[in-house]
């Protein structure tokens, strides 16, 4: 098994940034704009990034304002079964993020693109939390 992982010190609270990663406005301010979200344990989030790219992620367990995990039930076939986790910790009043994506059956290439895309994501989540104006993918 093969797993991404990336940590990062956002100038934001715990609340805020867990806001941004749990509900539908948080997630299209700095993922993708085309997102189906709800903070709710069982429930499927969905995200489009084109008419042929998407996945599906079950949420698993909240814990807030610390802790989120996601299953991918269906979309690009190397996602499938794979786990997606974010940890939050306080950190003298900014909020450390431990992101994972984790169970890749393999090193792939397509792991190594979805690596350099995540790294670029957590710094749209940390520029959304830190000025209000994330990145995400619109299409364009």
């Amino acid at each position: 098994m093969a797993n991404l992982r990336h940590n990062l010190v956002i100038k934001a609270t715990l609340q805020e940034v867990y806001k941004a990663i749990t509900t539908q406005e948080g997630l299209r301010g700095w993922w993708t704009i085309e997102a189906t979200a709800k903070p709710e344990v069982g429930f499927v989030n969905h995200f489009s990034f084109s008419e042929k790219y998407f996945n599906k992620m079950k949420i698993v367990e909240l814990n807030p304002p610390r802790f989120v995990l996601w299953k991918c039930l269906d979309g690009d076939k190397e996602w499938i079964g794979t786990d997606v986790r974010f940890e939050l910790e306080e950190l003298e009043g900014e909020t450390y993020l431990k992101f994972s994506h984790l169970n890749w059956a393999h090193e792939t290439d397509y792991y190594g693109v979805c690596n350099f895309h995540w790294g670029r994501f957590m710094e749209s989540l940390k520029l959304l939390c830190e000025t209000g104006q994330g990145r995400p993918y619109t299409g364009e």
